[in-house]
C-alpha cells in the first residue's frame, strides 16, 4: 500500500489528483483534512502511541510522525474509495552512488572520474533489498589517487590499478541488471542521492570514455527532492546523514563507501515507500542538460538497459 506523494502535496496546493476523476468537492477529502488538524494537535508521545497502535515506525522526528499518520490514514480513506491503483508503480528502483577521483578541495579544473559503481536493487513490493553490484573502476586521465581520495573512499591505488576500465564495467552492470529482467519483465527507475551522479559524474564520465550517455540513466528520483518535499523540509536538511537522523536511523557502514552509501539511501527510500510516499521520477538529462521532471508527469520506467554506441 503506497500512495501518491502527489496526493500528499494536495494538503498544501490542491492543483494535482492521482486520477482526473478526483474532485476535492468529494466529502473524503474534508474527512481527511479534519483528520490532519487533529494530527497536528497531537504531541509527540501521542504520535508515537498511535502510530504503535497502527504496528507503524514509531522512530523518527515529530514531524515525520506526523506525515506517517497522516498518510496512513488517508491511505485508508482513499482505498476505500477505491482511487489507488496499486499495480503501476516501478517494481525495482536502482540505486546508485558513484565514488570519483577527488583531490582535497576539488579545484574547480579538476576532471573526476568514476572509480566505485555500485548498484542496489530494492524490490518495492517487499520493501527489501534484494540484491546488489559493485566493481571498482581504473581511472584513465588521472591513474594515481590523491591521498585525500583514499582516506575519503577508503578505494586503494592498489583497487584500482587491478580494475576494469569504465566501458567494461559499465558493460557487466547492463548485463547485472539484464539477468534481473529489469525493463523487460520488471518495471524499474533509477535513484540517487542528489543530482551528481548522474549530470555530473556520469555525463563526465561518458565523455572521457567516449562513449554516448546510456539511455537507461536519462531519468532518475533524486531523493532529496522527494524526501524535501514530502516530508516538507528545507534543502539543507536533505543531506544523507541528517535524512537518516530525522527518520531516527543510524548509518549503517563505512561513509563515502559508494555501496555504503547506496545501501543507506535505500534504507530511507524503503521508510518512505512505508511512509505513503510514491517515489517519482523528478530529474532528467536532456541534450546534456540537467532538468526538472514535473510530478504530474505520467510513470514511466526506465528503458532495458543497452550498452551505449561509441562517440565518433
Amino acid at each position: 500500500g503506497r500512495q501518491h506523494c502527489r496526493i500528499s502535496d494536495q494538503e498544501t496546493n490542491g492543483k494535482n489528483s492521482t486520477t482526473s476523476s478526483n474532485d476535492f468537492s468529494d466529502p473524503v477529502y474534508k474527512e481527511i483534512a479534519i483528520t490532519n488538524g487533529y494530527i497536528n494537535r497531537m504531541t509527540r508521545d501521542e504520535l508515537r502511541s498511535k502510530l504503535a497502535e497502527f504496528k507503524l515506525e514509531t522512530r523518527g522526528v515529530k514531524d515525520v510522525l506526523k506525515k506517517r499518520l497522516k498518510n496512513y490514514y488517508k491511505k485508508q480513506k482513499l482505498m476505500q474509495k477505491e482511487y489507488i491503483n496499486g499495480d503501476s508503480y516501478y517494481d525495482y528502483i536502482c540505486v546508485v552512488d558513484f565514488e570519483a577521483t577527488c583531490e582535497e578541495g576539488n579545484p574547480p579544473e579538476f576532471i573526476h572520474e568514476i572509480i566505485e559503481f555500485p548498484v542496489v536493487l530494492l524490490n518495492t513490493h517487499t520493501l527489501e533489498i534484494e540484491d546488489t553490484f559493485q566493481q571498482y573502476v581504473k581511472p584513465e586521465i588521472n591513474p594515481k589517487l590523491s591521498n585525500f581520495c583514499i582516506s575519503l573512499t577508503g578505494i586503494t591505488q592498489d583497487i584500482v590499478d587491478k580494475a576494469d576500465t569504465f566501458p567494461q564495467v559499465l558493460q557487466n552492470v547492463i548485463e547485472w541488471m539484464r539477468q534481473r529482467e529489469l525493463g523487460t519483465k520488471y518495471s524499474y527507475s533509477m535513484l540517487t542521492d542528489g543530482s551528481w551522479d548522474m549530470s555530473k559524474f556520469l555525463n563526465t564520465q561518458c565523455r572521457i570514455s567516449r562513449i554516448k550517455y546510456p539511455s537507461f540513466a536519462k531519468k532518475w528520483i533524486n531523493i532529496r527532492k522527494s524526501y524535501g518535499n514530502f516530508y516538507k523540509v528545507p534543502r539543507n536538511q536533505t543531506k544523507l546523514t541528517i535524512m537518516l537522523e530525522k527518520l531516527g536511523m543510524n548509518y549503517d557502514g563505512r561513509p563515502h563507501s559508494g555501496l555504503d552509501d547506496s545501501k543507506n539511501i535505500a534504507r530511507i527510500a524503503i521508510r518512505m515507500l512505508q511512509d505513503g510516499c510514491e517515489l517519482r521520477v523528478n530529474e532528467r538529462m536532456h541534450a546534456g542538460q540537467l532538468m526538472t521532471v514535473s510530478s504530474s508527469a505520467p510513470l514511466e520506467g526506465a528503458s532495458a538497459p543497452q550498452m551505449p554506441r561509441y562517440r565518433n
